[in-house]
């Protein structure tokens, strides 16, 4: 039996509704800083944290109870220990990608990260951006917020269609420094821990974080723990500071994750490097982290955690982009999301076939004609590939002739037999 998409919308249920928190928790708080022992200082503009309450002298060791750190554990245990997960990315990490990734050896994955506001704001925005199925465990859900309030009553609306929810503390760029979330954050650690623990105390699935790191250790650590001890049960860390944001260039640090998972008593994952899964056990085994996310590579390679699929070559990408196509005939998502996969997974060859690139670009945006499209690449690639192993063995049939003529040797006049000899043989 087909599994029905579960579509998070007001009418899911009471308890996933914004109507079942309490009208005095929807109203605007202001967020104070909070002190080294955990309780609130005296309140201040919200966009502004004491030098004190920011600096790692001002967060303690950790507070962390034997309880919470037992609950942490058996939640993971309790959906499998996952080790390969699919990072949150922005209208890319969508159910039928996710899907797709499963199939291809991930255990778990995250949404794409949801903006939290327009989340209670816009039941279209939910209908498009959030759909699971049963298949689809265990899955976290990602939301960017910087109102404690705000980000509680999007979190509701998911709590029961979810494993766990987790907060962006890690997004980069532009948008999330205009919209103060994300990365950003990490110059406002009060409200950090706030939004933290606003879900924690009232959330009934647990709470997630995942973060970059600040470019000294002492100040990442310090940061890591304050958001253990606010109630996070997992944190992933990125291996990249706030401004390192081109990824192909700028290896991410290990070392500091390694720091962060022997500081804290939470699972950890590693995020950053994770090319294919060699670069996974490998990351794994240097950090000593319980699993890692990969975003980018996954784009262009849904297959990486498979053994032996660490590079996809000739047709593979065209029958992964075809698999991908028939999820979304049955769990439809927008179009847009669809032609990026398109884009991403055919780009070598859309680089090869220009004219089919354009082509597509020009048509209207319909799952037939992406099929249509992927079938005419497949079709070109096989020829391609025939006609380069054709090209490949007639030089190699050349070879030969080539090395002679620098030689100055006629390998057709070394070929006749030797007069004399033929003589000789007649007698």
């Amino acid at each position: 039996m087909v599994p029905t998409t579960s579509t998070v919308s007001a009418a899911t249920s009471s308890a996933a509704s914004p109507a079942a928190i309490s009208p005095a928790s929807t109203k605007k708080r202001k967020v104070a800083p909070v002190t080294a022992n955990g309780t609130v200082a005296k309140a201040t503009n919200q966009n502004e944290s004491s030098p004190a309450a920011q600096s790692p002298a001002a967060m303690s060791a950790s507070t962390i109870t034997p309880a919470r750190v037992a609950a942490s554990w058996n939640f993971f245990k309790s959906i499998g220990s996952p080790k390969l997960h699919v990072a949150p990315m922005v209208d890319q990490s969508e159910l039928p990608y996710r899907l797709l990734c499963r199939k291809y050896g991930a255990d778990c994955a995250y949404t794409p990260m949801l903006h939290a506001r327009l989340f209670i704001e816009s039941e279209k925005y939910r209908r498009e951006h959030f759909t699971t199925c049963p298949e689809d465990r265990p899955l976290i859900t990602q939301f960017c917020a910087n109102d404690p309030d705000i980000l509680l009553q999007a979190a509701k609306y998911v709590e029961n269609d979810c494993d766990a929810v987790d907060i962006n503390f890690g997004c980069p760029q532009r948008i999330a420094k205009k919209g103060n979330y994300g990365a950003f954050l990490m110059d406002d650690l009060p409200r950090v821990k706030a939004l933290v623990s606003i879900l924690a105390e009232n959330l009934s699935i647990p709470v997630f974080c995942k973060i970059r790191i600040f470019p000294d250790k002492e100040r990442t650590l310090a940061y890591a723990r304050m958001i253990q001890d606010a109630g996070c049960q997992l944190l992933a860390v990125h291996g990249r500071t706030r401004d390192q944001k081109r990824c192909r260039e700028i290896r991410a640090d290990w070392d500091m994750i390694k720091a962060v998972k022997e500081e804290l008593e939470i699972p950890v994952l590693a995020n950053g490097n994770v090319r294919h899964i060699g670069d996974a056990l490998d990351c794994m085994a240097y950090t000593g982290c319980q699993g890692v996310l990969s975003a980018e590579p996954l784009l262009e390679n849904p297959a990486l955690f498979i053994e032996g699929r660490e590079e996809l070559v000739g047709e593979e990408c065209c029958d992964l982009l075809l698999e991908y196509l028939d999820l979304v005939e049955q769990y439809p998502v927008p179009l847009r999301m669809v032609r990026a996969h398109v884009h991403r997974l055919l780009k070598r060859w859309f680089n090869v076939f220009p004219e089919v690139r354009i082509r597509m670009n020009e048509s209207l945006a319909s799952v037939d004609m992406f099929r249509a499209i992927t079938k005419e690449i497949k079709l070109l690639v096989r020829q391609h590939l025939v006609d380069l192993e054709k090209a490949k063995t007639s030089a190699q049939a050349q070879a030969p002739q080539a090395e002679a003529a620098r030689n100055g040797v006629n390998l057709a006049d070394e070929s006749k037999p030797d007069e004399a000899a033929a003589e000789n043989q007649a007698e």
